[in-house]
């Protein structure tokens, strides 16, 4: 009798679930057939490839008037082209050999896209911090870009001859890790984390470690207090929201601020009891719009302030438009009603743990989530830091990633394709490398296409 299985689009391994770990690991080793290791380093662009023409295309759900300042932050740098161009490289990954060997992809597993936060211990732990694109699709399109993001993060900050080593660190960390959790039982591997205390302790790679980790325990001091202080300004006597347009501008618009009101209701049903309880003790205060991120912008996104009626302690909520995830078109999973909702399943699958006020909702046709501002998030500044710590960061990340696709599938399989994991490094490594040069070249793209006035860009902020 089969068994009636619920969320069928973000379980992408189910046909596997009744095999044992030495199936799994056959069945993987049996995917070499089908995508040799060495296929994995294979990038071939069309001739009629326009990133452009792709970008273009992608503006079609966003807010036109901040377009430009969309532009203008993916101009500044190859990598923060690459950072806002996730559909450019999903259409170029459609076009890769695929081995079929399915995880619920972060989907845009650039190394900007990782950070620390805080679980509901208060413990602050390492991991992917960003969902609006998972879909079920081949693992090696995640690790493809983020070895393809290692390296051009590397040029980027001027470490052309170091670079391709990043990439080379972050891949063995994500081979190494697979290995080890297919040695673990399942409910290990369920409950296994990258707690930041852990790596200060960590006497192999002690000095890096303890670099890194001090830098993004820095990073985690960021919470709903410290929001309050720097997002709000004293009105008629009381904390209000502070515009800093266009970035953060109050919702004018009466209709559009009758809509965040009610679609409260409908967010607060998509938490559980417990924090329905909790959310309760809280008002509203005040909205406005707020543009994020470098592949966000253009997206509707909020800063909405409560404050518990008890004691005013305040509490910051993001409000984040989800747009159909830019791989969809090229996976086989059905597109799912609602993309909020495929956001939130999504983070709540990868994630070690995940933020209390994690929901979602619809605001007519528009679908958005719901998450805290600040509650201890950050991520490395990439910028400035040298290559010894660099590299440290990209194991950490690719650690994480293998973390995030065992939760979704059964690393035994994706150990059996890896293998020892020399051959499948060394060609992702040679895809990154060439992805890389590709990036630089459509960055370029970009800039020229600015400078003919086919786009348009806002001023730096």
């Amino acid at each position: 009798m089969s068994r009636t299985r619920i969320g069928a689009a973000f379980e992408p391994v189910a046909a596997t679930d009744a095999m044992s770990c030495d199936e799994l690991f056959e069945s993987g080793r049996a995917a070499r057939t089908i995508v040799p290791l060495a296929d994995q380093a294979d990038w071939s662009p069309s001739a009629k490839r326009d990133p452009v023409a792709v970008l273009e295309r992608s503006d079609a759900d966003r807010l036109a008037d901040l377009i430009p300042i969309r532009y203008q932050r993916m101009s500044v740098s190859s990598f923060a082209f690459l950072r806002g161009s996730v559909a450019v490289m999903a259409d170029d990954l459609a076009h890769t050999p695929a081995t079929g060997l399915r995880v619920q992809l972060c989907g845009d597993a650039h190394v900007a896209n990782f950070g620390v936060f805080a679980t509901a211990e208060r413990r602050v732990v390492f991991d992917v911090n960003d969902f609006d694109e998972t879909v079920p699709g081949s693992f090696e399109w995640d690790v493809k870009r983020l070895a393809a993001s290692c390296v051009v993060a590397g040029r980027s900050q001027g470490m052309d001859t170091t670079a391709t080593g990043l990439a080379e660190a972050a891949l063995r960390a994500y081979c190494d890790k697979i290995a080890e959790l297919a040695a673990r039982s399942t409910l290990d591997v369920w409950y296994s984390t990258i707690d930041v205390d852990a790596l200060i302790a960590d006497p192999a790679t002690w000095h890096t470690s303890k670099a890194v980790a001090r830098k993004l325990a820095g990073t985690a001091t960021r919470t709903n207090l410290t929001a309050f202080d720097r997002l709000t300004i004293e009105v008629h006597g009381r904390r209000m929201i502070a515009d800093d347009p266009p970035l953060i501008e109050h919702c004018h618009d009466a209709e559009e601020l009758g809509r965040l009101r009610a679609f409260h209701d409908h967010y607060r049903s998509t938490l559980p009891p417990d924090r329905r309880v909790l959310l309760d003790r809280f008002e509203f205060v005040d909205a406005a719009r707020k543009t994020v991120g470098v592949g966000s912008v253009g997206t509707r996104s909020y800063l909405v302030l409560l404050e518990a009626a008890a004691d005013r302690e305040p509490l910051f909520l993001q409000v984040k438009q989800a747009l159909p995830p830019a791989l969809q078109p090229h996976v086989d999973a059905k597109p799912v009603m609602n993309n909020a909702a495929r956001v939130v399943v999504g983070q709540r699958l990868l994630q070690s743990a995940t933020d209390p006020m994690l929901g979602w909702a619809r605001d007519g046709e528009i679908d958005l989530y719901v998450r805290q501002l600040w509650d201890r998030k950050g991520g490395l500044d990439l910028g400035g830091i040298g290559i010894r710590v660099l590299s440290r960061y990209s194991q950490l990340c690719g650690a994480a990633l293998a973390r995030a696709h065992a939760r979704s599938s059964h690393p035994s399989q994706i150990a059996g394709y890896i293998g020892k994991g020399r051959a499948f490094t060394k060609a992702v490594t040679a895809y990154a490398v060439a992805y890389a040069t590709q990036t630089e070249q459509d960055h370029a793209a970009l800039v020229e296409a600015i400078a003919d006035d086919r786009l348009a860009t806002a001023r730096a902020r």
